[in-house]
């Protein structure tokens, strides 16, 4: 005869079968819910550009809108839905190129697909028809109206795209579009050029041999909090708008730092541990003009310890009436303690500076917003048998010159750019061989 325990364990083994069944059968009726775009105010950050008869309107959705709309936490799978109407007045049909907006977008299903539930079975099949019937058509007809989503990849503090239209007989028609997205607590978020110069005695440049001779006379490097300490080789000058320099930054995927708040430091803690990519790290504070940085940008590699970056000021000067902003580039290559700081770790920079100021002036160059771009004297001379110290030791070696670039709205052909005749930089194999 069986214990009274012995009939409990064998109803619950009996009974759990059931019981997973009935869960499951609960899951797959869990109601989907999302909202209608009507309900959900994105458009009043819309974006129109006009072009002859063609108008395109555009706007990024944040990721609480994504949530709304989307019925899903959109964003944390890395999908940002892109809105974009293009309203065609004129007497040919077009064909939206999804590929401009983002050359790596997903498919609807795709998309959908990395939000399903664990457990959604019919919430799914919902989910998917409401990705599928919310994607912009790309054919847009003579005369007609046509709206919707391509789903891009995610970026955060600004992103940057082209709506590309194609007909036949005619040539195309390119819409860019610079916007910031809400949500992203960016280092440089109340940045102003003009608010900055307010009150300044601002020195006004009107030739190319002023300008050269000003740079010049810049401070060798940028400098600690104290104001006196030397940091970082002062191997930056960018001519130009903040709405022509910041797109062609992005446009080469460069990205905004974000501020050091306490979910930022986790994110950095968490790369640190796992040696994961984070494209906005915080950038650590350098002083010019008695203030920190205006603006910090990065492109980085696979890990966190991997990075190019740069921190850029606004100067006190106009050149032909365009502002222009100083600043240094350096390439960090790893990670090592230091008493220094807290936590006690920092990036270690790879002494050859001027190489990120190479790789800096190739990548702008092929943003195809440069018109003209040179170098001119003002670091100082540092080679590798003598080389310089930032503010926490580590050793660099330069051949003094700071790569000049002059910013344009239009774009411009790589092989269009004109290369000013200031100064040719020194073989960085020779700043090697001094050691020899």
């Amino acid at each position: 005869m069986k214990s009274t325990g012995e009939s409990s364990e064998f109803f619950l083994y009996k009974l759990f079968p059931f019981c997973l069944i009935s869960l499951l059968m609960l899951a797959s009726c869990t109601g989907y819910t999302h909202q209608e775009p009507y309900e959900v105010e994105f458009l009043k950050r819309a974006q129109t550009y006009v072009q002859g008869n063609i108008e395109v309107t555009a706007v990024v959705l944040s990721a609480d809108e994504s949530s709304a709309l989307f019925g899903a936490f959109v964003a944390e799978t890395g999908v940002q839905p892109v809105w974009i109407r293009v309203r065609n007045n004129d007497s040919v049909p077009y064909w939206l190129f999804s590929v401009s907006v983002d050359p790596e977008y997903f498919s609807p299903h795709e998309a959908a697909w990395k939000n399903h539930f664990t457990l959604g079975a019919y919430s799914n099949v919902e989910m998917d028809s409401v990705f599928r019937r919310r994607q912009i058509h790309p054919y847009i007809p003579a005369g007609e109206t046509v709206s919707g989503f391509v789903y891009t990849r995610l970026d955060e503090g600004v992103k940057t795209f082209s709506v590309d239209l194609k007909t036949a007989g005619r040539p195309g028609k390119t819409f860019f579009f610079f916007t910031p997205v809400p949500g992203f607590r960016a280092d440089n978020a109340d940045l102003n050029i003009t608010a900055i110069n307010q009150g300044r005695d601002m020195v006004e440049l009107t030739s190319l041999e002023e300008l050269r001779q000003w740079i010049k006379e810049l401070p060798c490097c940028v400098f600690g909090e104290d104001g006196v300490s030397h940091a970082d080789p002062l191997n930056l000058v960018m001519v130009g708008h903040l709405q022509d320099i910041l797109p062609a930054y992005i446009m080469r995927g460069w990205s905004l730092a974000e501020s050091a708040h306490f979910g930022a430091i986790w994110k950095m803690v968490k790369s640190f541990v796992f040696g994961a990519n984070y494209r906005y790290s915080p950038v650590s504070p350098l002083y010019l003009y008695g203030r920190k940085q205006d603006l910090a940008l990065q492109k980085a590699r696979e890990t966190i310890d991997e990075r190019n970056h740069l921190r850029l000021w606004v100067a006190p000067v106009l050149f032909q009436g365009m502002p222009v902003m100083v600043g240094q580039i350096s390439r960090d290559i790893g990670v090592r303690l230091t008493g220094k700081l807290s936590p006690p770790t920092t990036h270690v920079i790879d002494p050859e500076v001027d190489e990120a100021r190479w790789y800096l002036e190739q990548d702008l160059l092929l943003s195809q917003r440069i018109s003209s771009v040179g170098l001119a004297k003002g670091v100082g001379y540092a080679p590798a048998s003598s080389p310089r110290h930032n503010l926490l030791g580590d050793p660099y070696y330069t051949d003094g010159l700071r790569l000049v670039a002059f910013f344009t709205e239009k774009p411009v052909s790589f092989m269009e750019v004109h290369l000013l005749d200031w100064e040719m930089p020194e073989d960085i194999r020779f700043l090697h061989q001094d050691d020899d």
